[in-house]
């Protein structure tokens, strides 16, 4: 039987049995088009297709430049087919069983420039240090400046940022001793800064006679403040600061503490402890990101770089 014929009972079998949609079905279609192509070129039919043949064209979809996602998806369509196939009889094998998914690349992590970093702080102190603002809008300002000055001063994940408890902005110490993930210990450094941020938002606080054990208490019902209501109010500190708003969420700070730190000479295991990472290998992705921007100034700065 041919490749198309075949293709087509698949296709069927997905709208009959999966209830595949139309887009989706189009998907395949043109993917099963790519590959059956593919083993035309060699002579061969999907029933006669083997690992080999199946590694030859994803080695061809890199060779077109098509990203390892893209890629993925076809082997995706490619390994659903021959299961088909073996499955119905149409085929003595499944030749993709022994077919391995292309690695994808590991996305490099948003970053905020210094500068970029600077006028967040700008915009979300002078929203602070207003006198004038109504009380609940001077509690929420504060509370702005006091999240992005601990955020950016350790680096710490939003989850254990939104639930430091109130003794954090009384240390006299330099440092916070936070219980991350797997409830290990770790200390982060603190700035003067980000003390005195804690201590002004904390005065506020108690101004209004809040109670409970946390720093950030939510807004009205009980326990902390939630990621989702610092994403939202960060989003409006963005745009104050002339930054778009897709661009900066509390886990880019994060990113912005480590890859800072790495740009001014810091060590990669240290930075790795202070982000909590057990594994290095996470750490190691912002170096990736100084590689990338090492590239981009040979790119724009090299005097040969437009020959």
């Amino acid at each position: 039987m041919k490749g198309a014929r075949l293709a087509d009972l698949f296709l069927d079998m997905l709208a009959a049995e999966r209830g595949a949609s139309r887009n989706t079905l189009e998907a395949y279609r043109r993917d099963l088009d790519d590959y059956l192509a593919y083993l035309a070129e060699g002579g061969l039919g999907p029933d006669q297709s083997s690992s080999s043949a199946v590694r030859g064209f994803l080695a061809s979809l890199e060779e077109r430049g098509l990203k390892a996602t893209s890629a993925a998806r076809r082997l995706s369509a490619v390994r659903q087919f021959h299961k088909f196939l073996y499955a119905e009889g149409y085929a003595p094998a499944d030749p993709t069983a022994a077919v391995a998914a292309p690695k994808r690349a590991r996305a490099l992590p948003k970053v905020l420039s210094v500068g970029e970093v600077d006028r967040l702080l700008a915009v979300a102190r002078e929203g602070a240090g207003r006198p004038d603002a109504p009380a609940g809008e001077r509690l929420r300002a504060a509370r702005m400046a006091c999240l992005l000055e601990l955020l950016y001063a350790t680096g710490l994940r939003v989850s254990e940022l939104m639930a430091l408890p109130r003794s954090a902005a009384k240390t006299r110490d330099r440092f916070l001793i936070v219980r991350g993930k797997g409830a290990k210990e770790r200390l982060v450094p603190l700035t003067e800064a980000a003390r005195e941020a804690a201590r002004a938002y904390l005065a506020l606080l108690e101004e209004r006679g809040a109670a409970g054990p946390w720093l950030f208490p939510a807004d009205s019902a009980s326990g902390h403040l939630t990621r989702q209501a610092f994403a939202r109010d960060l989003k409006l500190v963005a745009a104050a600061a002339a930054l778009r708003a897709d661009r900066v969420s509390p886990h880019v700070l994060r990113h912005a503490f480590a890859s800072h730190l790495l740009q001014n000479g810091a060590d990669l295991r240290v930075v790795q402890e202070l982000l909590g990472h057990s594994d290095i290998s996470t750490t190691q992705i912002y170096t990736h990101v100084l590689d990338e921007r090492l590239k981009s100034m040979v790119r724009d700065l090299h005097p040969l770089a437009e020959t």
